[in-house]
């Protein structure tokens, strides 16, 4: 197994309790018909933190961020950004309040060039007179300054996701939220990854993100929150949760 180098990861401090909380997850549950997709969940993210969500797959990880992002109502619960409660606000408000989303499958338009993707991000955020240069320093940001302007779809799944992350960043956000960025990348595109979030959150991004590739989330995650059957199973950092014996059971099937 390929591992991904963990060069300055954070993860073994504990996150200071001085720090804001950027936002704030209160008993929030989701039941879809009969099916409760969450129970009860709690999540706190201060700013700085690169903070992780994982668990089993249908553990409620996506739910989550679908309900902060507003593209799920919460049946229960209350979301609050920045000491402000943005529950049930529709996505392009959560948006403009300062979270910003890269899904799991890159949600870029292949038949478009990689300029016309960033402008059709950035046009309702950045003033027209600056686009071009907010561009050029976001597609610098996230190391795909050196591609030119090809059509997206002549670009490798790893440039796509790179692409789409400076997609999410031309909002401007107060906090980025990343669902399973390492998918489908390779060893090499995966470290490339993992060193460029860090270097994002070295430049004040605060970071929520799911992920199951242990490795990856190892070299970057600073607190982890771990879901198991739709409620908070255990949260700490990450040497903490893998010390977990029941956490690593999950993981396992062991149960």
């Amino acid at each position: 197994m390929n591992e991904i180098q963990e060069t300055e990861r954070p993860g073994s401090e504990r996150p200071g309790s001085e720090r804001p909380v950027v936002l704030e997850v209160k008993n929030i549950a989701k039941r879809f018909g009969g099916i409760t997709a969450l129970t009860d969940f709690n999540l706190t993210v201060r700013q700085g933190d690169i903070h992780c969500l994982i668990g089993p797959n249908g553990a409620g990880k996506t739910t989550v961020l679908k309900i902060i992002m507003g593209l799920y109502p919460p049946s229960a619960g209350r979301v609050e950004l920045n000491g402000h409660n943005i529950t049930g606000m529709k996505s392009h408000e959560v948006v403009k309040r300062g979270i910003s989303i890269k899904m799991q499958v890159p949600g870029v338009y292949p038949d478009l060039t990689l300029r016309e993707n960033m402008i059709i991000a950035a046009q309702n955020f950045v003033p027209k007179k600056d686009l071009d240069a907010e561009i050029d320093r976001l597609i610098k940001l996230v190391k795909i300054d050196n591609l030119g302007n090809p059509l997206v779809k002549n670009l490798s799944h790893g440039q796509q996701q790179w692409l789409e992350i400076a997609m999410a960043l031309s909002s401007h956000p107060n906090i980025l939220f990343l669902d399973e960025p390492a998918a489908g990348l390779g060893p090499e595109e995966t470290q490339f990854t993992a060193d460029l979030v860090k270097e994002l959150n070295a430049q004040g991004m605060t970071i929520l993100f799911i992920e199951h590739d242990m490795n990856f989330v190892r070299a970057i995650a600073k607190q982890v929150t771990v879901l198991h059957h739709g409620k908070k199973f255990a949260e700490g950092t990450l040497d903490e949760i893998l010390s977990n014996e029941e956490v690593v059971q999950i993981y396992l099937g062991k149960q």
